[in-house]
Parts: structure tokens; C-alpha cells; sequence
């Protein structure tokens, strides 16, 4: 009897927070190491598909490093980076389209069948959904057919919503004339989140969230404003690879998103835990 009353206490604690965010829209990005763990994409999109039963409008960005380098060393093409973007020419994008849109995001949406939810899978294979244009990289480098994200067809994607049916989509875009291009998938999520307004954008990492000193995952920082962020990057608090990541998600507030959150996606239930409980289990930045 215990067991079953603690289960009810913690249904009355995350009922708050269903109320409190049912009808938002929350985005997701789902990161190529993540999509390498059967266990915790089970666990994550049966996280994404009870935010759907309970009111939310979860949406799915997902990109695929992982399986792209992995795909791109058995057809013998040697994966090239600047600045974290990878060098994609004409060999390397029919690869990046492959596993992208052929592959993770028909798998994605399978799964979520599977477990009871329902999705679409909106690709260039099906409905394109992300417009864009060729990146100019600042020191003047070709990276071949990587694009940024200039327009999002929100309407395709919160119709969806409205029939109780997540978008899946991928860090793929097109351009006015039809080509296609490789697109950061960071920076593909934080456009749907800033073209639907959404209320908060999850970025699932391999790490516990922002952390005062770097290898200590107990010293996390459960929450902190944009300009506290700023001085933590200021100070060295912030360093390494969590400075871009920080990065974005100042940009993503600066454009009407409401919280951004950085979350360790291994963690079993992860995004129910920071978004329904009190305490949470990553960091969240807020205006």
C-alpha cells in the first residue's frame, strides 16, 4: 500500500506541471550517440509519447553523427570536419540522406508505433519541412552541401500536433531550387523551436547537464538565467565543448523560446523527470 501511495504522490507532484505546460510545445533533439542506444531511445520515446497523451505537443529533431561516420567508413569516404561541421560534397551527402531520412528517422517513427504512440516522419523523402540555404563558412572554407535553416513549414508540423501525432524530423534541408543540404542538427532544433514558439527545447546529451567544475557530474547546476550563463562562460566555469552547446541556447531564448534544458538522454526517463518533477535532473536556462 505504501509503494501504490508514493505512485499517487507522484502523479499529484506532475500534475502541476501537466497543467502547467498542456497545449505547449516542446522540441526535442535527439543526438547521434543517443540513436546508438537501443535502451534509452526506448526509454526517450516513451517519455515523448506520454507528453503526448497528457496534452503536450512534443516535436523530434534528430540528427546522426554516429551512424553517418560509421555508413560514410564502409563506403570508403573518409569523414572530413571544420569546426565541428562535417565537409559533406556530393559522395558524402547521398550517405548524410541515407541515414538521415532512409534510415534513423523511418526508425524513430516506427518505434514510437511500436510503443503506442503515433508519428510522422516529415524528411525530404516524404514532406520536407526545412528550408534553407547553403552555409558560407566565416573564413571563406567550402563545406560543400552543408545548409542553415531559413524558414520551417510550421503549419505542417502543428497540424500534426492538432491530430495527436508527433513530427519526426531530420537535420535535412532543401533550397528553392530543390537541393538538398546537411544541416547541423543543434542549430536545425533550435529553428523549429524559435518557428513554433515552442515553450522549452531539450537538447538530450551524454552529460548531466552544465556542471560547475567539468568532471564532476554531482557538482550540476540545476537552473540559471542568460546572464548568469554569460558570466559562468566568462569566468572558465563554462569551458570546452559545453560553451557552443551553452551558446545556442542563449540564441534560442534571445528568439522567443521560454527554457532550454540540457539533459543526460542515458538516464532512464530522463525528460519525464526534468520536466515533471520539482527538482529536475539537468540544467535548465531561463531568460
Amino acid at each position: 500500500m505504501d509503494q501504490a501511495i508514493a505512485k499517487a504522490d507522484t502523479l499529484i507532484e506532475a500534475m502541476g506541471w501537466i497543467r502547467r505546460f498542456r497545449g505547449k510545445t516542446t522540441v526535442i533533439k535527439l543526438g547521434g550517440s543517443l540513436l546508438e542506444d537501443e535502451v534509452a531511445i526506448q526509454h526517450l520515446l516513451l517519455d515523448v509519447i506520454f507528453m503526448e497523451s497528457v496534452g503536450l505537443r512534443p516535436v523530434i529533431v534528430h540528427g546522426g553523427g554516429k551512424a553517418i561516420t560509421q555508413a560514410m567508413a564502409e563506403a570508403g569516404i573518409e569523414a572530413k570536419f571544420v569546426r565541428g561541421r562535417r565537409v559533406t560534397d556530393e559522395a558524402s551527402l547521398k550517405v548524410v540522406e541515407q541515414v538521415l531520412a532512409g534510415e534513423l528517422n523511418v526508425y524513430i517513427a516506427e518505434q514510437m508505433e511500436r510503443y503506442g504512440g503515433r508519428a510522422v516522419n516529415l524528411s525530404p523523402r516524404t514532406t520536407c519541412v526545412l528550408h534553407g540555404r547553403k552555409l558560407l563558412d566565416p573564413d571563406g572554407t567550402d563545406l560543400g552541401f552543408v545548409g542553415e535553416v531559413t524558414s520551417v513549414d510550421r503549419d505542417v508540423i502543428e497540424s500534426l500536433a492538432y491530430t495527436d501525432q508527433v513530427a519526426v524530423i531530420p537535420s535535412l534541408c532543401h533550397d528553392e531550387h530543390g537541393q538538398l543540404y546537411n544541416v547541423n542538427a543543434d542549430t536545425a532544433a533550435m529553428a523549429v523551436a524559435q518557428s513554433l514558439g515552442a515553450d522549452k527545447l531539450v537538447f538530450l546529451s551524454d552529460v548531466n547537464g552544465v556542471r560547475r567544475q567539468a568532471d564532476d557530474p554531482s557538482s550540476i547546476i540545476p537552473a540559471m538565467s542568460a546572464t548568469e550563463a554569460r558570466e559562468l562562460i566568462a569566468s572558465g566555469v563554462i569551458q570546452g565543448g559545453m560553451i557552443p552547446k551553452v551558446e545556442a541556447c542563449l540564441e534560442t531564448l534571445g528568439r522567443g523560446v521560454q527554457k532550454v534544458h540540457i539533459i543526460d538522454g542515458r538516464l532512464r526517463h530522463s525528460l519525464l523527470l526534468e520536466i515533471f518533477t520539482t527538482d529536475g535532473v539537468g540544467t535548465e536556462i531561463h531568460a
